[in-house]
């Protein structure tokens, strides 16, 4: 099972989500609060602007996502910086980003995602000195929203498939 389909699985088979059913960006639930904000996550990040993302993000904001593709902030930094600083280094790392949305489910106020994300890898990334080639990798995040902010995350991003990428 792709990671697509295991999305829609976990979505649609009782998860906490409790989501109706798979639907592309613009059919995405009209009474969802979390819809419109995928939008603008993929937006803001293909438009390298950092403080539109960042306002995007409750100061309460809570990132589940603990990994080697979403770190732990460091000591002192609330996880909405440290999600920024994540973004900061990915856009240094592939100056030319783009962000794409493959799929979303939204109802209420949850909305989970599919995303790909591609460009040159011209910049540090993952301890990987630049190698100038094009990468390509994806995402599937689950975003909680309050208020019109991202108040809570989890995802799976594929950091195998960045440095299996970087180091071929």
């Amino acid at each position: 099972m792709d990671r697509r389909n295991l999305l829609k699985t976990v979505t649609l088979a009782g998860s906490a989500l409790a989501l109706p059913a798979l639907v592309t960006p613009a059919m995405a639930d009209k009474k969802s609060a979390a819809a419109p904000l995928i939008e603008k996550f993929a937006a803001t990040l293909s438009a390298h602007d950092l403080t539109a993302f960042a306002a995007l993000f409750s100061d309460n904001y809570v990132n589940h996502q603990l990994s080697a593709a979403a770190p732990p902030p460091p000591q002192g930094k609330s996880p909405k910086q440290g999600t920024v600083a994540v973004f900061t280094a990915r856009l240094a790392g592939i100056p030319d980003l783009k962000v794409e949305i493959e799929s979303t489910v939204a109802s209420g106020d949850r909305a989970a995602a599919s995303f790909v994300y591609s460009g040159t890898h011209n910049g540090p990334l993952s301890g990987v000195a630049p190698t100038g080639r094009a990468i390509r990798f994806t995402s599937c995040d689950i975003f909680r929203v309050q208020g019109g902010l991202i108040v809570e995350h989890w995802g799976m991003g594929d950091i195998a498939g960045v440095l299996a990428q970087l180091k071929a």
